[in-house]
């Protein structure tokens, strides 16, 4: 398969070994971690790998073609990089790295409005390919004015994030200070001083910061006060009179994303959206939700028809996409596997990861003797007990 896969991490455990070994443990415990006691977390995975495919040996098979069209596009794989916040806290520039890597394989990238990077920056690395996660700003100014910039920056996807009412219970993030306000303790700067790598990379690119925000950001915000402000400025929850005004105003293809019921995908098809996907933020909002996998299951048949119904959450390997798709997903996303890959490799980690994903999906495939991603629902054998 094309483009740099390292077969030194040959699977996602290692990347997953190798990136715990290279940054400071709040930076892991803030990627790793769910909320609460993380049932959610583990089930997200646990129970998508219930999922049992069927192999048909003596059929005629033609070789597996990975490339999948979503929203007029063709795709070389039918996965893509998922938001993930604070991407600069675990490896310096990640968003970057991952964008560009997200580039070169065809495959989507989906930028998060708390991400270290900006609008602008994306735009210039992806050439326009690129989506866009907004968490909702209480002020429709700086709504408006993050639409123009996303025009302006030639996205045209916008993702409407309406997991986040509220922001989740996490006790790892509360013990390590980064909860909101943000603090920095002595057991973090030791952490830091035990990983002489990232640290000295992160103070060559400067300290990570919400860089689209930064424009709306009062100067000289302390700990406190940016905690203040993030709090107030991304109040409230997502609902229908928040998402009318955008798909009005919004040219480009509009998703929801956080969506766990077919209750929310029916308004979103009311309202003429384009596609969901089907999340629960990684394991890290509502730990007595169900898993993504279970969330799935009466969504996708419903409405695939009426828009893309897509997934991401406990996705981490080429084998758990394979799985989705064949309970029907038309489109699968994945954000710890790229995280992992990107502190474990730095700047090759993102390359590594497409190819990496790549490779395990296409020896699902040929395995299975499956041709076509849309033929993975014809090898569902078993779903979750």
């Amino acid at each position: 398969m094309n483009l740099s896969y390292n077969t030194s991490y040959p699977g996602i455990d290692d990347l997953r070994a190798a990136a715990r070994r290279r940054i400071p443990r709040f930076a892991f415990e803030y990627l790793d971690g769910g909320c609460n006691e993380d049932v959610n977390l583990q089930k997200n995975t646990d129970e998508l790998r219930q999922v049992e495919l069927k192999p048909y040996y003596l059929t005629k098979h033609e070789p597996a073609n990975l490339k999948t069209e979503l929203f007029g596009h063709e795709y070389d794989a039918p996965f893509g990089i998922a938001p993930i916040g604070l991407q600069g806290l675990i490896w310096p520039n990640a968003p970057e790295i991952l964008a560009r890597a997200a580039t070169e394989h065809n495959v989507p990238f989906i930028l998060s409005t708390v991400s270290t990077s900006s609008i602008e920056r994306i735009g210039e690395i992806t050439g326009g390919r690129f989506w866009y996660q907004l968490y909702h700003p209480s002020d429709d100014a700086i709504r408006d004015d993050i639409l123009n910039r996303l025009d302006a920056a030639g996205c045209k996807v916008l993702v409407l994030l309406c997991d986040v009412p509220t922001f989740g219970f996490r006790p790892r993030d509360i013990r390590n200070g980064l909860a909101m306000p943000p603090r920095m303790t002595l057991r973090n700067v030791l952490q830091i001083m035990g990983r002489p790598n990232w640290a000295l990379r992160t103070l060559w690119h400067g300290k990570p910061n919400f860089a689209t925000m930064v424009k709306y950001m009062p100067k000289g915000l302390n700990m406190k006060q940016l905690g203040a402000y993030m709090n107030a400025t991304f109040s409230g929850r997502l609902n229908e009179a928040k998402i009318a005004p955008i798909r009005d105003r919004w040219k480009g293809k509009l998703v929801l994303k956080g969506v766990a019921s077919e209750e929310d995908t029916e308004t979103a098809v009311r309202l003429g959206l384009d596609g969901v996907i089907v999340s629960n933020h990684g394991g890290r909002q509502v730990d007595a939700g169900e898993s993504t996998i279970r969330s799935l299951l009466p969504i996708a048949p419903k409405f695939r028809a009426k828009l893309k119904v897509m997934i991401d959450s406990g996705l981490r390997s080429g084998p758990d996409v394979a799985r989705a798709l064949a309970c029907d997903a038309d489109f699968t996303f994945l954000g710890r596997t790229f995280m992992y890959a990107v502190a474990a490799l730095g700047a090759t980690g993102g390359q590594h990861a497409v190819a990496m994903l790549k490779v395990q999906l296409k020896q699902v495939m040929d395995q299975l003797c499956c041709a076509r991603i849309a033929d993975f629902p014809k090898h569902l054998l078993r779903k979750p007990a």
